[in-house]
């Protein structure tokens, strides 16, 4: 059986104390149900908004690039 020192015993309880702050953050981040049916709702808005944004733009870069195909012949 090796014994430690007071510092090392110190150092290895700090260390426990921040992993447990971190383990109690993150299952309060869990448990917070408004927050993540926000996150949801964020990702449900971005799901629906980037088709409609880049359709037009995909349909405008595809007009550019047959007007300019067209212009060189």
């Amino acid at each position: 059986m090796s014994t430690k020192d007071p510092e090392q015993i110190r150092e290895e309880i700090e260390a426990t104390r921040e992993e447990l702050g971190d383990t109690i953050e993150a299952l309060a981040a869990k448990a917070d149900v408004k927050a993540a049916a926000q996150k949801k709702v964020e990702r449900a808005k971005v799901a629906v908004v980037r088709p409609v944004v880049l359709g037009p733009v995909a349909l405008g870069v595809l007009a550019l690039i047959a007007w300019r195909l067209k212009k060189r012949d």
